[in-house]
């Protein structure tokens, strides 16, 4: 048994004794935060200094005709783009979709958030060109397995040097095509790495550097549009017991380089994210902007379910009052999943 599992059994085993005492476990030192804003209005407020956007992620054609359109309250649309579509070929970049999508969006007076994807969450679908995945790239991705070590997706392999060269120049493409023009672009969630057991260069350290210097990379394309990096978990720490320095490193180069942080999944009630992402946007102090996304399944803090409780209560507001200002975010981005899109977020807005 290793050092820190002692220490844990240790610590469980007092906690009765800690609890008599007024002993509080600091993973729950945010477990009531919401509660603060269970009563907040059910409309947003004229003065909000959000900027909202509404996550549309892959199903970019959903935004032709949405609802989203005629609510003046929402700044935009945030859609996914994925590595291989935007560079078919090594070096023959393809941003025709990107450009559709932003005009559209523009002639109904809204602004383009992309979200650049370099890992997916679905088995059958590579994120990266073919070209990446020869031996030079180590293989280009990495399958990613799900806590029963069913293969769930794939991710680039971001600590590869050769592999992040050539996202830098995607980067750098992007940015010479779109810089000021498009609202803010966004890197994928940090929580998408790889093992030493599938690749013997991985280290957690290394996997740490490589998305500094992807962050650096974004923030050298991106002079005029916002930059910014999901930063949720990371690979070999689990806070607060477990900290190793890899996400707060995130976080701090953000703020030295101007580039945003972000993360996925506004859940406010789900200690991981408490403990993570919430907790260092919570704890720290920025100058660079901060966004969370709302994703499938929040709207009754879960991810990604489909199950309906018709006799709910919409949870919309308190999650707007706990980013507004536990968080303090200057983005949040709304899925558009249904029926919580519309029977929840559109009466908040409208």
């Amino acid at each position: 048994m290793k050092l820190f599992d002692l220490c844990l059994l240790l610590l469980l085993s007092l906690q009765p004794l800690y609890s008599q005492s007024g002993w509080q476990n600091p993973a729950d030192r945010y477990k009531e935060a919401y509660k603060e804003f269970l009563d907040e209005p059910q409309r947003i407020a004229e003065d909000d200094r959000i900027s909202h956007y509404v996550y549309f992620a892959r199903d970019r054609e959903k935004i032709r005709g949405h609802a989203f359109l005629a609510v003046p309250r929402f700044d935009g649309a945030q859609l996914m783009y994925s590595w291989r579509e935007l560079e078919p070929r090594k070096g023959e970049y393809d941003f025709s979709a990107v450009l559709a999508d932003l005009e559209y969006l523009e002639s109904h007076g809204k602004k383009l958030f992309i979200q650049l994807q370099d890992a997916t969450f679905m088995p059958t679908r590579l994120p990266v060109p073919d070209y990446l995945l020869a031996p030079e790239f180590g293989g280009g991705a990495v399958r990613m397995l799900d806590d029963s070590g069913s293969h769930e997706g794939w991710a680039a392999r971001r600590w590869n040097p050769n592999v992040r060269e050539r996202y830098a120049l995607l980067l750098q493409a992007l940015g010479r095509e779109f810089d000021g023009r498009i609202e803010g672009i966004n890197l994928q969630e940090s929580a998408a790495a790889g093992s030493a057991a599938d690749d013997p260069t991985y280290s957690h350290e290394a996997y740490a550097e490589a998305l500094r210097e992807n962050m650096t990379a974004l923030g050298s394309a991106f002079s005029k549009s916002v930059t910014m990096q999901y930063a949720n978990f990371m690979p070999g720490e689990w806070l607060p017991w477990e900290d190793e320095g890899y996400l707060r490193s995130l976080y701090e180069h953000g703020e030295a380089v101007g580039v945003g942080l972000g993360a996925p999944d506004l859940m406010v009630k789900r200690r991981g994210q408490l403990n993570h992402a919430l907790a260092m946007m919570h704890e720290g102090e920025y100058t660079v902007p901060l966004g969370i996304a709302v994703q499938d399944g929040n709207y009754i803090g879960e991810t990604g379910t489909l199950r309906v409780d018709s006799e709910r209560k919409s949870i919309v507001p308190t999650l707007h009052g706990f980013a507004r200002d536990f968080l303090k975010v200057d983005y949040m981005f709304w899925s558009f999943q249904e029926p919580y899109f519309s029977e929840d977020v559109l009466p908040f807005f409208e």
